[in-house]
């Protein structure tokens, strides 16, 4: 699998800021993955993508964009990506489809918008201004934008933000989708739900420093708890017990339970992204 992005000691000082807000950070984020880059407020997750796109260029350290040095690119580069940010990006007094219309003419490559506008739920209302659109709209109207120009890489920060399950879902799906079409998706988020159904890896950034880079599930078997919670009924009632995962196929309790009680529920005492999410960002639980 080709890298997309190798990113090397990557420091990064805003004007007149006494701090640095990106200290000294490697990693690589490899074609065809969903890369999630996590962190509290203020951890520099916005200032990384916006380095990443080339908004922010005076950094110290190498970026490297399938083997090519970032600062060397042309403006060619925009070509090949897709951003949704945060906070979307439209002309109000313009409808969606006028606001589509204008976005996708700064491209060479160009997409069927409508289409597109049909799978996010937005065709019916392509013609109203996007004033008039709520924020979950607003959002759905961003992803699109993002889309436009059929491009290799998405940056999405906060994309599902907003949105009802549904529309949440559909936006997922076609993340999803872009993925297994062969794109890669540099994913920011606090929503610990969209990491887990989307990300390969995810890196913490924690004051501008990687604190862990590993996939969600290697970090809920390092931080998780290796134990077996059976909820079974007694006397009517719902009660439980906690076994040791190791050799459980020898605790006689266990068994025992297995056969004499009518069973609930069986589940791990998995420790949630959440959990994981406060742990290595040394919030304390």
């Amino acid at each position: 699998m080709e890298t997309a992005f190798s990113v090397i000691d990557l420091e990064f000082t805003y004007p007149k800021a006494k701090n640095q807000v990106i200290n000294g950070i490697s990693f690589d984020v490899c074609e065809g993955e969903i890369f999630g880059l996590l962190g509290p407020s203020g951890a520099g997750k916005s200032t990384v993508q916006k380095i990443l796109t080339k908004l922010l260029t005076d950094y110290d350290g190498r970026i490297s964009y399938f083997g090519e040095d970032l600062k060397s690119l042309s403006k060619e580069f925009y070509e090949y990506i897709g951003v949704g940010f945060e906070l979307p990006v439209s002309f109000g007094k313009l409808t969606a489809i006028e606001n589509l219309k204008f976005f996708s003419s700064l491209y060479k490559n160009q997409v069927d918008y409508n289409e597109l506008l049909k799978r996010v739920d937005l065709y019916s209302d392509r013609n109203k201004k996007v004033c008039e659109f709520s924020k979950g709209m607003k959002m759905r109207l961003n992803f699109v934008r993002a889309l436009l120009n059929n491009p290799k890489i998405l940056f999405l920060d906060e994309v599902t933000n907003g949105l009802d399950p549904k529309n949440s879902k559909i936006i997922k799906d076609m993340i999803l989708e872009f993925k297994e079409n062969g794109g890669t998706v540099f994913l920011t988020t606090h929503l610990m739900g969209d990491v887990e159904q989307l990300c390969d890896r995810v890196a913490f950034l924690v004051d501008g420093r990687i604190a862990e880079i590993s996939t969600p599930r290697e970090l809920k078997q390092k931080y998780g708890r290796r134990e077996l919670i059976v909820e079974y009924k007694e006397d009517k009632n719902i009660k439980s017990q906690t076994f040791d995962m190791n050799k459980l196929g020898d605790n006689q309790s266990f068994l025992t339970l297995l056969k004499e009680k009518h069973i609930e529920t069986l589940h791990s005492g998995e420790t949630s992204l959440e959990d994981i999410f406060i742990i290595v960002a040394g919030m304390g639980l």
